[in-house]
């Protein structure tokens, strides 16, 4: 695996761009210079990050979330 985390990725797993083994490693995203611990997913090279907005779900069950445009730094959290 290599040591920088992918372009795109998703937390959900019915997403095409979920990778199990990346997410157990840990991948934390700073967005506008501010580390955020409310990513479902995120997308380097289009600057954008989705952001789970409270608690409320759509009519599917999954979170509502929000996207937002920025820059877009994921970083693999150190093992603890």
């Amino acid at each position: 695996m290599s040591d920088t985390p992918p372009d795109r990725l998703c937390a959900s797993p019915g997403s095409p761009y979920f990778d199990e083994a990346i997410m157990e490693r840990g991948v934390g995203v700073i967005f506008n210079g501010v580390e955020k611990t409310n990513v479902e997913e995120y997308c380097v090279s289009e600057g954008w990050v989705r952001l789970v907005a409270g608690t409320a779900k759509d009519r599917k069950g999954n979170p509502m979330t929000v996207k937002l445009k920025g820059t877009v730094e994921p970083f693999f959290k150190p093992a603890t």
